[in-house]
């Protein structure tokens, strides 16, 4: 019972909308009852009552509903003592078959919830496996996670990030699988592990991109398609050094970062493009890396194109460049707060592709390392 409790409380968000459809068949049975035996037997409200019952079904235990239709039944048979002629045995027998189908109905709804209940606690596993909880600081770097599915009984999606701590800084990674369902988790799946391996292994960002290239390509080649020279993974490789000062970006193909920096909102355009994720031996491997200052007191946002993309019922994108220069200093965790309330609000609630988002910002506290490189890589001023 706590489970099915559970269930219904998702499908009934508000307390007082939960608690008003759980009563309905109660409310719906009292007031055919009070308008059968208020009105004339010629307008028969009384054959409404087997309607009590079916609609018990939709929400209610086997017992109750059976404890409904019997009191639907024992209101019939005392109408019939007021009014000989209702047809009671008629009304009687599609109350007692109405009944006995709307347990049965329980019976087998209450039989999926269990199974949807199951199969909800594994995707909430394989998202934990997936896109684990990251920690709200790594050495110097406060940092803060944001995942939304587009499908409303989805966990997890082609959308993917991760941070690691490594000898060489905090890396992170996110990016987006081109595609749904379960081909796109699985290559969202490669490239996750690979990084975990290749943050601690590779010394520079561009061998940690090869890797994920080769992962990527060997697990698509696994599953082939006739989608296959389509299937890709946009990535954007980030790390911020030990002592801080800067970040270095490496940008296959994805949404570009957004930087606040001095109270500005950089767009950090790539000064070379490069290629997605297993597309690289159509376009090439050359992989360019741009360095950005990153001090105390600057914010930096990385997001999946389900941002953008985010439309109003005018089809118009979210404006993120405006609306992060609008947000001032404020935590990571309360600028992706703002964030997923802002994209609902825009998009009047639904959401038509799956989002991601990691805000990170230097803890003000900690010192930076003084001589750290701080070349900004050129990109546009909103």
């Amino acid at each position: 019972m706590i489970m099915l409790g559970r269930l219904r409380r998702r499908r009934f968000p508000h307390g007082g909308r939960w608690e008003a459809a759980l009563l309905s068949p109660v409310i719906l049975t009292v007031l055919i009852a009070g308008l059968a035996f208020s009105t004339p037997r010629e307008i028969a409200f009384s054959r409404l009552l087997p309607a009590a019952p079916a609609l018990a079904a939709a929400m209610w235990p086997v017992l109750p509903t059976i404890l409904l239709g019997a009191f639907c039944l024992l209101v019939m048979i005392s109408l019939s003592f007021f009014y000989t002629d209702l047809g009671t045995p008629y009304t009687g027998a599609a109350i007692v078959a109405v009944t006995l189908a709307a347990a049965y109905t329980s019976h087998r709804r209450l039989q999926r919830e269990e199974t949807l209940f199951h199969i909800r606690l594994v995707a909430d596993a394989a998202q934990k496996v997936l896109l684990r909880p990251l920690p709200a600081r790594i050495n110097d770097i406060e940092i803060e996670s944001l995942y939304l599915a587009a499908q409303e009984e989805a966990r997890i999606g082609g959308d993917f990030y991760e941070a690691a701590d490594t000898p060489y800084g905090v890396r992170l990674l996110i990016g987006d699988v081109r595609g749904k369902g379960l081909s796109a988790v699985g290559a969202a799946s490669a490239v996750i592990s690979c990084f975990r391996e290749a943050a601690y292994d590779e010394p520079d960002l561009r061998g940690i991109t090869r890797r994920l290239e080769t992962s990527i390509t060997r697990h698509i080649a696994a599953f082939p398609g006739p989608d296959l020279p389509e299937r890709f993974a946009t990535a954007l490789i980030a790390e911020v050094p030990r002592g801080g000062g800067h970040v270095r970006l490496i940008n296959c193909g994805h949404p570009p970062p957004l930087l606040v920096h001095h109270g500005q909102t950089r767009v950090l355009e790539p000064s070379i493009p490069s290629a997605p994720l297993n597309l690289a031996t159509l376009i090439g491997d050359t992989y360019c890396v741009d360095t950005v200052a990153f001090a105390p007191g600057d914010q930096l946002l990385l997001y999946t194109d389900g941002v953008t993309e985010t439309r109003d019922h005018a089809g118009e994108f979210f404006p993120l460049p405006e609306w992060m220069g609008q947000q001032g200093l404020v935590s990571p965790r309360e600028l992706l707060d703002r964030l997923h309330r802002d994209l609902l609000q825009y998009s009047g609630g639904r959401l038509d592709d799956d989002i991601a988002a990691l805000a990170l910002r230097p803890n003000t506290r900690a010192p930076i390392r003084p001589g750290s490189g701080q070349q900004q890589s050129p990109g546009p001023v909103i």
